[in-house]
């Protein structure tokens, strides 16, 4: 089996990476915080401290960054990838980060001989660990059948999307969809829930419409039960560079720029810890003056 390096082992990564382990792919792990990747070493990992000593102890490189800046320091940053003598000359960028960073590193990599494959994953650190992601990737065809076995350890759902850099777009898309889907829901249930529905029939009329989908029974069951999870949500994020695409573009995306605007009223309210649900119910209840109720 190929010996793929993985850069970056935070919340998503840690999953993803574990699951490669537990293919049998042999593993180089990075992570500038070495707390972080201390459990997969556990499990067989092998610790490099620069993205440049992973590309050379390995066949392929993976990575799961918090940010654009975080890419490009790994692509052609002091230690970087660009700086790498022999070893890996593939990349797959799993990042949740806009279309032109990644565009912008292949142009600063090709010359020095590189091939990157760009992906976006969808779900959350619980579906990472389990393998149960849903996994997009873009860029040379040939590049991702050969690394298929790699996406199937760590996802169910693997896609391809074609050119380099899609695979960045549809995680914003997705986003940008999944934004108004939180905030629609949350409306609508705020609206009928005034108007006299309880919770259980709230519950039993989606599950009885044509919208009804997997995605909107768990959104459902979290606004229902009142149970938001801590977390950091990376969807304003996505939503953002969503809406910076669609300035470039001189698109008008108008649903969109009212879920950022909603999450930012979350963010200066101080409710924005939670996962995408709790932070929609969160600022409804802001905005219907029920806060500290």
């Amino acid at each position: 089996m190929k010996r793929l390096g993985f850069i970056g082992t935070g919340g998503m990564g840690s999953g993803m990476a574990a699951n490669l382990l537990k293919a049998g792919f042999p593993l180089v792990v990075n992570d500038l915080r070495r707390e972080v990747t201390r459990p997969l070493e556990e499990q067989g990992a092998v610790f490099k401290d620069s993205p440049r000593e992973v590309a050379e102890a390995c066949d392929v490189v993976l990575s799961m960054l918090p940010h654009g800046a975080a890419v490009h320091d790994v692509a052609v940053g002091q230690g970087g990838l660009c700086e790498a003598e022999g070893g890996a000359c593939t990349w797959v960028d799993f990042s949740s980060i806009d279309k032109r960073t990644v565009v912008d590193v292949n142009a600063a990599l090709d010359p020095r001989g590189w091939a990157l494959l760009d992906a976006s994953v969808s779900g959350v650190e619980e579906q990472a660990a389990a393998a149960a992601l849903s996994i997009w990737a873009s860029g040379p065809r040939a590049l991702y059948d050969e690394n298929l076995p790699a996406f199937q350890a760590m996802g169910k759902k693997i896609v391809y999307m074609g050119e380099l850099g899609n695979a960045k777009l549809v995680k914003t898309a997705n986003a940008m969809l999944s934004g108004i889907m939180h905030m629609g829901m949350v409306e609508v249930f705020n609206w009928l829930k005034a108007g006299g529905l309880n919770e259980e029939d709230f519950q039993n009329f989606i599950r009885s419409s044509q919208n009804y989908s997997d995605a909107l029974e768990r959104v459902t069951r979290i606004i229902v039960s009142g149970n938001f999870k801590p977390r950091k949500s990376w969807m304003p994020k996505d939503v953002g560079f969503g809406l910076d695409v669609a300035r470039d573009m001189e698109i008008p995306v108008p649903f969109s720029s009212l879920v950022y605007q909603m999450f930012a009223i979350a963010q200066a309210n101080g409710v924005d810890g939670y996962e995408a649900t709790g932070i929609a119910c969160e600022v409804f209840s802001i905005l219907s003056g029920r806060k500290g109720d």
